[in-house]
């Protein structure tokens, strides 16, 4: 049976993301699914009586569906694929009847032989090369004149390059009006776009000159010129060339769109004749392309046919190959140039070939990608480099090489290299895109630019310093139109200049990064990682903690990526950081914006506190953070001895340190902070000291509570009443514990108007020892039925908040959870509340709640510990059944869609143990409601993904 794709690849289909998320909410709604060794389908549920018959092609692939979508795939095939992938579509003897007969008649229309094209006679040929002729014949001149007025003056807007890529698709020049719509988008996003313009112009007069002496051309020189102008090229002809057999390694591939035209070029080496090919696959509408060639890395046996053209590269993939699957296969090492001088020997010959090729394959080995300024180059150990085309992430290439050398392939351009993979242990990775894809191959010198400017009607034509053999051509041109001997002395410049390119110099560094001897994570898991980072981030916890225990290191390709997660994402850096390792110390230390990212190796002796005393605000806070982890004592006496050089909006940062395994001993150092200028620290240190019961602090709040609140009997037996009297003016000791005449910390209100003694009263309650209401009020239960007066009522209840949760109490956490709190603002932390309750009795509580609570599991669940127990699963599963009832009974009723409870299928995503898909999936297909169905589909989905997810890493 055909292997089953991965998720991964299947969303590589999607035409957009909307089509992907449709797709995922339809799990429940399909009937009939079955497979073969070459096809899938299934009957997938709609809005009408009949359910739509999707197929799919697994071979091709190609889709199949009867539902009314133009898109392609459509949401149907997309989800169909999905659920194979999952492994819930089984395999079956018989095919469906629709699947077998659409099957069949592509099988037919596979083994007919192919119609024959119609060849154009002599007098259309004839016709075509004279409108051909006629169209260049007016770009030659509209050049000429571009040149002569000034690229200055002349219009260079998107609609002027427009309009001449019209006239010359009118003339049937295609490939010419290409290159003149590659235009506008360097002439906005370039500085040196006249460079760029005016090396454009020149190459296209050359093709021009070498159009009006077609005939005299040897031939295959004559077929480069026909293919740049954009004569058509039959298959036949091509496929009538003479075929090369050899076992092709696939080294590169590249995708891109334009217009909705997808192109994928793909590279191949040959194992035996050392010759490079280029695959041009085109597919409309989405990256959906024909599997003629193995993917990146491997080989396979098949034959090839080039392009008939002067520097042949271009290939089509032959009629006859070879069935066997693709195998793994390391580069020969007589693989391609191998060395930078014997690249650009290559690429001179082919440039000399066909002058107006754009780039040639290059595979350089032990070559280092260094940085020299704002410049990315390769380098041999001698010094001998190249520079790069910039890529989009720098880090990818220097995260694979890690400082060692080695074996890239990429196309050189005559000015720059673009890196297309490297291999590194004999694998090939990816390089990713670079950063300005549309960098010209083709650009004039400034000294030409120059001219081209101003315009040769008020300046000289010939540029200076030209090269001599080039000077002495441009003598011979000396009686032509000064535009067109600017134009032509460019061409022959710019063929001068990127055939004889020589290497630039430089010092190679030599500080590569260290061995990480830890076992790397496995291959699944690492691709599921970079998916996750990329597209489900809420995973990534979960995932983090599952693999702590395995104590993997990341692939050197995930590095990079690993950093950028790590820089955004403070909850998860010291996880990502660690599975980064070496290879991500060294990386961080070399890109400027993640150089706060970089860890010391625990197992090297650090300096003497040199980040605490040189490093930056956020270098210091960790440094001090990681030894308070792993020294307590120590970290809060480097604070203290520091403690008075500190200043500005760290010093509160610092000190909050110290809340990670709080102890009387920091007591001295938070009386201290209880006395400086900051707010922000006093009010830092006053909670911290809360959390010390036994403190001066506390038994200052003690006395102040003494003096300030009186308790009594309420009467007829009705428990006891707080008396409140805050005192309106307090004494600089009051200040000094954090009372301030402040109306605006919490907001209290009463008449009307600011409610000062309220914000007080919170603010003493916060900082009591809970065991002080034992005496007066009883134990926590009873003292939350004490009688107050109902301006005070809510500071109350918000200070024993405070408190029992820096306090970690766990009676008073669950007396308050019990007894309600008696505003909305602290609803909003009954979650916190909850999570001192013991487990037990959370999960009694929550089995309690029904349907009509689900608001309230809405709230209360992400509290709980992860994985939830079978039993609560199950509770929730019952209660989303239940709720998907009443919507199917009561269609429109205002709380049954599934959107007014999406944020409790979310936590049920993350949170739900992974082996429920099954009755998920299950519960989905028995819902009448169609947007419950989708929903819980959705949620079958991405428990199957978690639990693929941790399968992966053991």
């Amino acid at each position: 049976m055909t292997q089953r794709w991965t998720d991964n690849q299947v969303s590589a289909l999607a035409p957009d993301t909307s089509s992907l998320a449709a797709a995922r909410k339809l799990a429940g709604k399909w009937s009939g699914t079955g497979c073969s060794e070459t096809a899938l389908w299934g009957l997938c549920k709609g809005s009408g009586k009949t359910p739509y018959q999707t197929i799919v092609d697994l071979t091709g692939p190609a889709f199949r569906c009867s539902c009314p979508s133009r898109k392609f795939p459509c949401k149907h095939a997309l989800s169909l694929l999905m659920l194979w992938s999952t492994g819930t579509v089984t395999e079956t003897a018989d095919t469906a009847d629709f699947a077998a007969e659409w099957m069949g008649r592509r099988a037919e229309k596979a083994a007919a032989p192919p119609k024959k094209l119609r060849s154009d006679g002599p007098a259309t040929t004839q016709q075509r090369q004279e409108r051909v002729e006629a169209g260049l014949a007016e770009l030659r001149t509209w050049l000429a004149d571009q040149v002569r007025t000034g690229l200055a003056q002349t219009d260079r807007s998107h609609a002027a390059f427009e309009a001449v890529a019209a006239r010359l698709v009118d003339a049937q020049a295609p490939g010419a009006a290409a290159a003149m719509r590659r235009l506008p988008d360097a002439v906005v996003r370039r500085p040196d776009w006249p460079e760029v313009v005016l090396g454009r112009f020149s190459w296209l007069h050359l093709l021009i000159t070498a159009h009006t002496k077609l005939d005299a051309l040897p031939a295959p020189l004559a077929a480069a010129v026909r293919s740049r102008i954009g004569y058509p090229t039959s298959a036949d002809s091509v496929q009538a060339e003479p075929t090369v057999g050899d076992r092709w390694l696939t080294v590169g591939m590249r995708t891109g769109e334009e217009e909705r035209l997808h192109t994928r070029l793909t590279w191949l080496y040959g194992m035996r004749t050392g010759r490079w090919a280029l695959l041009v696959d085109h597919s409309f509408g989405s990256p959906v392309f024909i599997a003629n060639t193995p993917p990146i890395g491997l080989t396979a046996e098949y034959d090839l046919h080039f392009y008939p053209v002067a520097a042949p590269l271009r290939a089509v993939v032959g009629p006859d190959r070879d069935d066997t699957a693709p195998t793994a296969a390391e580069l020969p090492a007589t693989a391609g140039s191998g060395s930078i001088a014997t690249a650009l020997t290559d690429f001179a010959a082919a440039v000399a070939a066909d002058p107006w090729l754009e780039s040639w394959p290059v595979l350089l080995r032990g070559v280092t990608p260094t940085q020299q300024g704002e410049d990315w180059l390769l380098a041999e150990p001698d010094g001998s480099a190249l520079p790069l085309e910039t890529p989009e992430q720098p880090w990818r290439l220097l995260a694979l090489s890690g400082g060692w050398p080695v074996t890239v392939f990429g196309t050189w351009t005559g000015r720059r290299l673009e890196v297309i993979s490297v291999v590194v242990g004999g694998e090939f990775h990816d390089a990713g895109p670079p950063a300005d894809s549309a960098g010209p191959a083709v650009t004039a010198t400034p000294e030409a630019a120059s001219i081209a400017l101003l315009g040769t009607a008020r300046g000289a034509a010939d540029p200076p310093g030209l090269p001599e053999p080039v000077a002495a051509t441009v003598t011979a041109l000396s009686g032509r139109d000064a535009a067109g001997r600017l134009l032509e002395t460019t061409a022959l410049d710019m063929a001068w200049t990127r055939g004889g390119y020589l290497p630039r110099r430089i010092e190679v560094p030599g500080e590569p990064a260290a061995e990480d001897p830890r076992p790397v994570l496995p291959r699944p898991a690492a691709d599921r990682l970079a998916l996750l980072i990329e597209s489900r981030p809420d995973f990534l916890p979960e995932w983090f903690a599952a693999a702590a225990p395995h104590d993997y290191r990341a692939p050197d390709r995930l590095t990079g990526q690993l950093l950028e997660f790590a820089a955004g994402n403070s909850e998860l850096r010291e996880a990502a950081l660690a599975l980064a390792g070496a290879r991500g110390r060294w990386l961080a230390g070399r890109i400027p914006r993640w150089h706060d990212l970089v860890r010391r190796d625990t197992a090297q002796p650090e300096p003497e506190n040199e980040t605490w005393h040189l490093g930056r605000p956020p270098e210091r806070l960790r440094w001090l953070t990681d030894l308070r982890r792993r020294d307590p004592a120590a970290a809060r006496d480097a604070l203290a001895e520091a403690w008075s050089r500190e200043s500005g909006a760290p010093k509160a940062e610092l000190l909050g340190v110290l809340a990670d395994g709080s102890s009387p001993e920091d007591e001295d150092l938070l009386e201290r902070a209880l006395d400086d200028r900051r707010g922000d620290v006093r009010r830092t240190a006053a909670e911290l000291l809360a959390r010390l019961p036994g403190s001066a602090f506390a038994e200052r709040m003690t006395g102040r509570a003494t003096a300030w609140l009186k308790c009594a009997e309420a009467g007829s037996g009705e428990g006891s009443e707080l008396i409140v009297g805050i005192p309106e003016s307090l004494d600089k000791a009051s200040i000094r514990d954090g009372f301030t005449d402040s109306t605006t910390e919490f907001g209290y209100r009463w008449n009307g108007r600011p409610d000062l003694p309220a914000t007080r009263l919170r603010k003493l309650v916060a900082g009591l020892p809970l065991s002080y209401w034992t005496e007066p009020l009883g134990p926590p239960v009873r003292a939350c039925a004490t009688r107050v007066d109902d301006r005070f009522r809510q500071p109350l209840f918000d200070g024993w908040m405070d408190a029992a949760l820096a306090q970690r109490d766990t009676d008073w956490g669950h007396a308050l959870f019990t007894a309600g709190l008696p505003s909305n603002l602290a609803i909003l932390r009954r979650r916190e509340l909850f999570a001192l309750i013991p487990s037990g009795d959370q999960l009694r509580h929550l089995l309690g709640l029904g349907s009509a609570w689900l608001s309230e599991l809405e709230s209360l669940l992400p509290a709980m510990a992860h994985p939830w127990p079978p039993e609560l699963a199950r509770h929730l599963l019952h209660l989303f059944e239940e709720r998907a009832r009443t919507a199917a009974a009561r269609r429109g009723a205002p709380g049954t869609y599934p959107s007014a409870h999406r944020s409790l299928l979310h936590t049920a995503t993350l949170h739900l143990p992974p082996e429920c898909a099954g009755a998920v999936t299950a519960l989905a297909g028995r819902c009448e409601a169609d947007d419950w169905a989708a929903a819980l589909g959705t949620l079958a989905h991405d428990l199957h993904q978690r639990s693929v997810m941790l399968e992966e890493l053991k």
